[in-house]
């Protein structure tokens, strides 16, 4: 048995130090327990700015919204920067495998990204969200398909789906296929919705999902920090729903709505395997003399320096 953990907090938006403080204290808190995997919201260290619009419509951008963009950009992180090795510090110093949801700085563009850190090989993967949703297209790039990465861990092979990514059947038909056993998914979703698609997921994929989301309120934000729509729950602008599920549908922990929370779940993979019994998406249920798909891991660059040799 394997002992995971979901964390539904709030972040510290635009500040990574404090995020990157908090996370630490959370990742000693779960391993305290015993925990040997914990995955956090999307977006935990950087913060998801829900209900800001960045001085933006169609053919208009202000200089407020700018000064937005920028203080979100200072607040994002590098992967080889010091709040990564803070976060590899913590995993190895409670014995944690960490899925964190960051903002991720890359150049002059920023990526919503789930990274993998394992207690002994420190950063062995990330994954950028592929299809940022609506208006995040405005202040994420899009991830491409080298970064579809699922690790081998001593209890199972962990892979990351990013939110609305788990609307994208051939995303899921792809993670699949590489054998992911615990289906991580940072989310900002707080609706309802979200837990019959989790579950959809579960039974399809036969696997153990484990869903983050925020518990995020006005009062998390800064202060000068507008908030251009109101929120359909008013000054909570998230609402968590975290929630593990087995491979069979059946919840082990949560939802847990309108507080922060730590939910633990113990994971047995034999569930898994039993449940194989009767369906396998891309193994003896595929028919891939019908159905087939190819995926592209190729690096997606911009510009490709070659030499002239």
């Amino acid at each position: 048995m394997t002992k995971v953990a979901v964390i539904q907090s709030a972040s510290v938006p635009f500040d990574a130090d404090s995020s990157t403080a908090k996370a630490e204290r959370l990742i000693a808190e779960v391993g305290a327990e015993g925990t040997q995997l914990a995955v956090f919201p999307e977006a935990f260290i950087g913060g998801y700015p829900k209900g800001t619009a960045f001085g933006t419509a169609i053919g208009v951008r202000t200089e407020r919204g700018r000064d937005e963009f920028a203080r979100y950009s200072n607040g994002a992180i590098t992967l080889d920067g010091p709040e990564v090795r803070r976060l590899v510090q913590a995993s190895a110093e409670y014995g944690v495998f960490v899925v964190m949801g960051v903002i991720e700085r890359l150049g002059n563009t920023l990526y919503c990204t789930a990274l993998h850190i394992s207690p002994k090989d420190g950063l062995v993967g990330k994954h950028r969200k592929l299809m940022p949703t609506a208006t995040e297209r405005l202040v994420w790039g899009f991830g491409d398909g080298s970064t579809l990465d699922t690790m081998d861990t001593p209890f199972g092979r962990v892979g990351t789906v990013i939110c609305w990514e788990n609307y994208m059947p051939l995303m899921r038909q792809a993670m699949y296929a590489k054998g992911v056993q615990l289906y991580c998914a940072p989310t900002a979703d707080d609706r309802l919705t979200w837990q019959a698609s989790m579950t959809h997921v579960a039974i399809e994929g036969r696997v153990f999902v484990l869903s983050a989301c925020q518990y995020l309120t006005r009062s998390d934000m800064p202060e000068d920090h507008p908030i251009d729509f109101e929120a359909p729950h008013g000054d909570t602008l998230m609402r968590g729903g975290s929630v593990i599920i087995d491979p069979t549908g059946k919840v082990l922990a949560g939802p847990v709505f309108d507080e922060e929370a730590i939910l633990y779940a113990s994971v047995d993979l034999e569930t898994k395997l039993r449940s194989h019994l009767d369906f396998d998406p891309v193994g003896h249920y595929s028919r891939p003399d019908v159905f087939s798909l190819t995926v592209n891991t190729r690096p997606m660059d911009g510009v490709t320096f070659t030499s002239g040799l």
